[in-house]
């Protein structure tokens, strides 16, 4: 059973309330490109994120705002930030580390909310059924080419709201030689 893969660089999600402290008050995130989650878009805004030991200038927000802000960066975005950023799913900020967000109209000193997003799958209930999974199991997933892996520990997130996608971030994707689109196969554990 095969599916599309994805690459995540490193991005932000805000609160509008740190919306409007780094873009001013009032401030709506602006449309740049939709992504492959439904409602889900890139925006034009993009912050600088200072860590104890660096800066990474530049970080797109994705949108719609969150009820809470996250920061997903990659494992050597942690070491040039100076921030051990746990693997952790989506939405799971408690006890990670934060950082310093910077916009053109204010700084945000977050407590927490860095992770390096753990690898997983969007898909709908409707391919979960077809996939033989359920939301929240681990299953393992093969690339193909000349550097072709297994990924093991891969979450499926199964929802009526989710696109058919699996997200590694841009170190993993890299070392497996895939790129945005490919096709990989499911592995039911």
């Amino acid at each position: 059973m095969k599916l599309p893969i994805a690459l995540s660089n490193r991005h932000v999600h805000l609160s509008q309330a740190d919306i409007e402290t780094l873009f001013g008050a009032g401030h709506e995130l602006t449309h740049f490109k939709p992504l492959s989650q439904p409602g889900q878009y890139a925006c034009e805004e993009k912050v600088d994120l200072v860590g104890p030991k660096g800066t990474i200038k530049g970080v797109r927000v994705l949108g719609p705002a969150r009820p809470n802000t996250q920061v997903e960066i990659s494992l050597s975005d942690g070491f040039a930030l100076g921030i051990k950023a746990p693997i952790k799913e989506s939405g799971d900020i408690a006890g990670t580390p934060g950082v310093k967000l910077v916009g053109p109209a204010g700084e945000v000193e977050l407590s927490e909310g860095v992770i390096v997003a753990s690898r997983h799958i969007h898909m709908s209930l409707e391919d979960a059924a077809r996939f033989g999974v359920t939301d929240k199991q681990i299953v393992k997933v093969r690339t193909f080419g000349p550097r072709s892996v297994v990924f093991e520990n891969v979450l499926v997130r199964a929802n009526a709201n989710f696109a058919l996608e699996m997200h590694v971030d841009v170190e993993e994707g890299n070392a497996a030689g895939v790129r945005n689109g490919e096709e990989v196969e499911l592995i039911a554990e």
